[in-house]
């Protein structure tokens, strides 16, 4: 069966990465899912072939590796084509998801996957973390971190799911509104709570 298997998410300049590697730190292992997205369609691979064959050679660097950037233009301005990438890759990437929990130690694994709430999948963990900050303060940290104005952050935070929808998925939830030594003291709290072990047959494996 494996380790208890912990999905860590929440909005785009919350601080995930941060507390992500605050549990690294702790000795837990961290499976994400952004990484695999990125290793199911490596150089070589099967799926990355079958890109190249329905949207052409033009999404391939001159090295053979996927062009991401030009391939996310083409899918974000045709809902059939983002459709089509992602019934093909989402199940290699939960495939391979299954497989690195499986090989995990300790106690839980922690999967760090931002859209679980877009792609409704809670059900497949036995836990859901999730990270939230103040709204203003999110605005503010994506701004900063990607050099976007207030109009163009507002309208990608605009694009996800909203704050209440993520919070109603949660089954405990880190506030990352202060310094680096309040999200660490929350971070080693739940660590205590997953290391006990936790029901399987909880209210979450029901769902």
């Amino acid at each position: 069966m494996g380790p208890v298997r912990i999905a860590l998410t929440g909005g785009i300049a919350c601080g995930k990465s941060t507390v992500a590697n605050l549990f690294a730190a702790l000795g837990i292992t961290i499976v994400d899912t952004d990484l695999l997205a990125r290793e199911v369609v490596a150089a070589g691979s099967p799926l990355l072939a079958r890109i190249s064959e329905h949207f052409g050679a033009a999404i391939l660097r001159v090295d053979g590796t996927l062009d991401r950037a030009r391939l996310r233009q083409v899918v974000f301005a045709d809902p059939a084509e983002r459709l089509w990438l992602e019934q093909l890759t989402h199940p290699a990437i939960r495939e391979l998801t299954d497989r690195r929990c499986q090989s995990a130690t300790g106690p839980y694994v922690m999967v760090a996957i931002p859209l679980l709430v877009e792609t409704a999948g809670a059900a497949r963990f036995d836990r859901v973390l999730v990270v939230d900050c103040d709204p203003k303060i999110q605005l503010a940290r994506l701004q900063a971190r990607d050099g976007m104005t207030c109009e163009q952050a507002t309208r990608m935070l605009a694009a996800q799911v909203t704050r209440e929808q993520r919070l109603a998925a949660a089954d405990d939830v880190i506030e990352n509104n202060g310094d680096i030594a309040a999200l660490r003291d929350q971070v080693e709290k739940l660590h205590r709570l997953y290391s006990k072990g936790l029901d399987r047959q909880s209210e979450r494996a029901a769902r």
